[in-house]
């Protein structure tokens, strides 16, 4: 199987269009809240395509290479999920020459651009879920759903339901993906964005159409197009079926976001977190690992400052861990100038785009990462191993090698000093000294006879290069 090359190089930002920048207010809604305004799942506040574009020198001085964008297809919602029509911008969000603007900037920058793929469910507001409602048993539509019976109820609060939603959402019909037509529709949607320039899709709730054949020919679709778009699934645990020459590139690597909350949220072992790991490592091939879209927060959790009681050296440490492992780090917009919120809609608040309210250590700490990770290749495509862990405290190292560059990362999550002595054997590395930290910390490593030693403070943690 090949994946897209260029995927375990790449920094991904994933943004949720409605709350990044208003950079058109012409396409606003009527009704739309102020910038800033306390989130939910009804009011828009105004964050458009233009917008995006104007913010790319941002991305790019930030060392982001590719975007995720939550969905942009016409809906009635914020959050898009809710599709109305699978062709067309939704005009809240601008034109499809603002589309066109999009990808020839970001294209023209070097950057990658991900749609978001929304195919186990519509809105009730999709041509063919429409033509039920009004045709009943006679429509030529009945069979795109999973209809229990006549009439339908699609818009009471009533929570019975005669048809299949997704998680009984009424506004979430679920498409019959047996049906060749409905493959068919959804075949020419992933090939038609592909075409207009996309560079691949991140697949929402997959695993809810549990057909292999259908996610095969998901695939040649697309790659018949362009052989290096990529395809990223949402599954939140390990699942190998997930990934291969039948499916996808990388899956979203939630597991690898609850080892690290383990470590710093609950102070769980580095042994525990060192095994969790390891089983993410194990379960995949090596070129779908470093496929995989590591990331801290999403439009689906709480903001990881806020479940790290906005510690920022827990913060600090979290980002440390998450550039060093294996995969390409992603980055939820808002997340790297210290945005906070609780669980959705909460964590979906607008962008602060008033300077003086960023949290720039946090920021600058995120751009040293990426520049750090751009200029060292061990770091994107090495391979991966632990060479210590505590078996009480929060505390372990691992490495990243490739051709003769190995790099250490080496963390402790504890209130005290820790000491990490690594016995290693490295051919042709003779003499002995300090190793300084590649990240510009005032801590060093200390290298001598097979041994790399380092003295590590209270909750911090360093890269050094041997």
């Amino acid at each position: 199987m090949t994946v897209p090359g260029w995927l375990k190089d790449e920094v991904f930002y994933q943004i949720f269009p409605d709350r990044f920048d208003n950079g058109d207010p012409s396409n606003d809604p009527i009704n739309v809240r102020p910038w800033g305004s306390s989130p939910d799942s009804v009011h828009f506040q105004g964050g458009d395509l233009r917008g995006i574009i104007n913010r790319l020198d941002y991305l790019q001085d930030l060392g982001v290479q590719a975007i995720y964008l939550n969905p942009i297809f016409l809906s009635t919602s914020n959050h898009r999920y809710n599709t109305v029509d699978y062709y067309k911008i939704d005009p809240k969000l601008g034109t499809m020459v603002d589309f066109n603007d999009l990808v020839k900037q970001v294209h023209a920058r070097g950057m990658h651009l991900l749609l978001d793929g929304v195919f186990n469910h519509c809105g009730r507001g999709f041509y063919a879920f429409t033509d039920v409602l009004e045709n009943g048993r006679e429509s030529d539509y009945i069979d795109w759903f999973h209809i229990h019976r006549f009439p339908l109820d699609a818009y009471s609060p009533d929570q019975t339901r005669n048809y299949q939603a997704w998680w009984g959402i009424k506004s979430l019909p679920k498409f019959n993906t047996d049906n060749v037509r409905v493959r068919d529709y959804i075949f020419g949607v992933a090939r038609y964005w592909i075409e207009m320039g996309a560079d691949g899709w991140r697949l929402d709730v997959p695993n809810e159409i549990d057909d292999d054949d259908f996610w095969a020919t998901f695939r040649e679709t697309v790659k018949k197009v362009n052989s290096e778009a990529s395809l990223i699934g949402e599954i939140w645990d390990v699942q190998p079926r997930w990934v291969g020459d039948r499916s996808f590139d990388g899956l979203m690597n939630y597991p690898f976001r609850t080892a690290i909350l383990d470590l710093l949220q609950i102070g769980k072992s580095g042994t525990h977190i060192s095994d969790a790991i390891q089983k993410v490592i194990t379960a995949y091939p090596q070129d779908n690992m470093l496929s995989m879209y590591n990331l801290l927060g999403s439009h689906d959790t709480e903001r990881i400052k806020t479940m790290l009681g906005g510690k920022i050296e827990l913060l600090r440490l979290a980002y440390l861990l998450q550039f060093a492992l294996p995969g390409a780090p992603a980055i939820y917009y808002g997340d790297e100038i210290g945005l906070e919120g609780g669980k959705d809609p909460d964590c979906r608040r607008a962008f602060i785009w008033d300077e003086k309210r960023w949290n720039h250590e946090l920021r600058n700490w995120i751009k040293g990462l990426i520049h750090v990770r751009k200029n060292h290749a061990a770091l994107q495509s090495g391979e991966f191993g632990i060479v210590y862990s505590s078996d009480s405290d929060p505390v372990f190292a691992m490495k990243r090698s490739l051709n003769e560059e190995i790099i250490f990362a080496a963390v402790n999550a504890t209130s005290k000093v820790q000491e990490i002595n690594l016995s290693i054997s490295i051919p042709n590395r003779p003499g002995e000294g300090e190793i300084r930290d590649m990240l510009g910390q005032k801590i060093s490593a200390y290298w001598q006879d097979g041994h790399l030693k380092t003295s590590l403070p209270p909750f911090c943690g360093g890269y050094f290069q041997i």
